[in-house]
């Protein structure tokens, strides 16, 4: 029966997210690369990440210097990310809950990892998120009828202007 809950509770927290976002899939370290490169992000310059997982993006991004904020939905992923980040605890913050409902802060950069489905909805919130230009960095997805800025190792560079 123990068994049964426990798989209960991993099954709600891995699937629920698919009603808001994309299922837990690692960034690969070729993408994070690519991504912060793309990004191109000095030091102190923050980075928003929408759904960050286990918290490696994050991670990478204080190892040069950048703030980040991450948000995560799945509360025992919400968890790795925060325990693997608090050593950047001045440079990285992790937030519990949708990133839909969310004010976000300002940023110069945004990272996700979202299905297709869920792009156009984000294509309207950037248009909208900032006074000042924000790059949209984007892995494996694309937003339709937008041409990326560039694109390396399948990850997509857009401009907010």
């Amino acid at each position: 029966m123990a068994w049964f809950i426990l798989l209960s509770i991993l099954a709600v927290c891995f699937a629920g997210v698919l009603l808001f976002g994309a299922p837990y899939v690692p960034t690969l370290a070729p993408q994070v690369k690519a991504a912060l490169r793309l990004a191109g992000l000095k030091p102190g310059d923050t980075l928003l990440e929408l759904g960050c997982g286990d918290g490696r993006v994050l991670i990478a991004a204080a190892g040069q210097g950048i703030n980040a904020v991450g948000y995560e939905l799945n509360p025992l992923l919400f968890l790795v990310a925060w325990s693997r980040t608090r050593r950047y605890r001045g440079q990285i913050k992790v937030v519990w809950g949708n990133f839909w409902r969310q004010d976000w802060p300002p940023a110069e950069a945004v990272f996700t990892f979202l299905l297709a489905r869920y792009m156009p909805k984000l294509d309207k919130k950037l248009m909208h998120y900032s006074p000042k230009p924000v790059k949209l960095v984007s892995c494996a997805f694309t937003i339709p009828n937008r041409k990326p800025d560039a694109e390396v190792s399948g990850v997509y560079l857009y401009t907010y202007r």
